[in-house]
């Protein structure tokens, strides 16, 4: 396995990490009544700020890991798995890692700035692939 594959799983595993993370608490402050029925009406309160908060980073990751899924997958099947395209994959995972903790402490700006790093990670390797 490549090392973007590898961090790829690693990452995929700490969305459902962070899944966990995010619904125990929602569960907690919505009641089961709520999170196990449709959902067809607003709930009757809102979640507090760190689950909110929660939601959120959670929400983000599942964007970042469409776009670093496919560098992933691209750096793979090209055959272009190089030192800069694993270290861009491992500080990618290391961003997504310390963006949960950012987002949920609410970390400015250090939160947007642990963000750019798994971005800009993401778009070198798929820059790296097309050279």
């Amino acid at each position: 396995m490549t090392p973007e594959l590898a961090a790829l799983e690693l990452a995929a595993l700490l969305q459902m990490v962070q899944f966990v993370l995010f619904a125990v608490p929602a569960n907690l402050e919505l009641g089961p009544d709520y999170t196990a029925g449709p959902r067809d009406t607003p709930p009757k309160r809102a979640l507090s700020p760190r689950t909110a908060r929660l939601q959120r980073a959670l929400n983000n990751h599942f964007e970042g890991l469409i776009l670093f899924g496919i560098a992933a997958t691209v750096v793979t099947v090209s055959g272009q798995s190089s030192p800069l395209t694993a270290a861009c994959a491992w500080a990618y995972l290391g961003a997504r890692l310390l963006y949960i903790p950012a987002y949920a402490f609410g970390w400015a700006p250090w939160r947007s700035v642990i963000w750019a790093v798994g971005w800009f990670a993401t778009l070198v390797m798929l820059l790296a692939s097309l050279l």
